[in-house]
């Protein structure tokens, strides 16, 4: 993440995320998520940043995500068609639009720090 405050507004609501921890200590946040429809998964909100990494690994951390280089995270809807219209509407950004293949339909959208999702109908 590059911006704590825009990744919590896109996650909370545009993507239907809700927040599970928010604390500071000191420059460090610990922000996480979660969305109610997968309550054991946690998405942190994380800024790259010391002292998990030096200032130069973190700038390229950041660049890096800012170009898409993270592999995408994926998550299941029930109808991708409906979902993709709903979200783009919130204005999401899609970098594809809903596609069937694989015997399933699935899109792909990008956060506001290029962080890569795969939207994929449920069977």
């Amino acid at each position: 993440m590059h911006d704590q405050d825009e990744a919590l507004d896109f996650y909370v609501n545009k993507l239907g995320f809700e927040v599970h921890a928010d604390v500071k200590n000191g420059p460090f946040r610990w922000l996480t998520v979660k969305h109610a429809s997968q309550p054991g998964f946690e998405l942190g909100l994380f800024e790259p940043q010391e002292p998990a990494l030096d200032s130069a690994t973190a700038q390229t951390m950041r660049e890096m995500v800012a170009k898409g280089a993270m592999p995408p995270l994926v998550f299941v809807v029930e109808d991708c068609r409906a979902a993709y219209e709903a979200l783009k509407a919130k204005g999401v950004e899609f970098t594809q639009e809903p596609i069937a293949r694989f015997g399933s339909v699935d899109a792909n959208l990008r956060d506001p720090s290029g962080n890569a999702w795969k939207m994929v109908q449920a069977r």
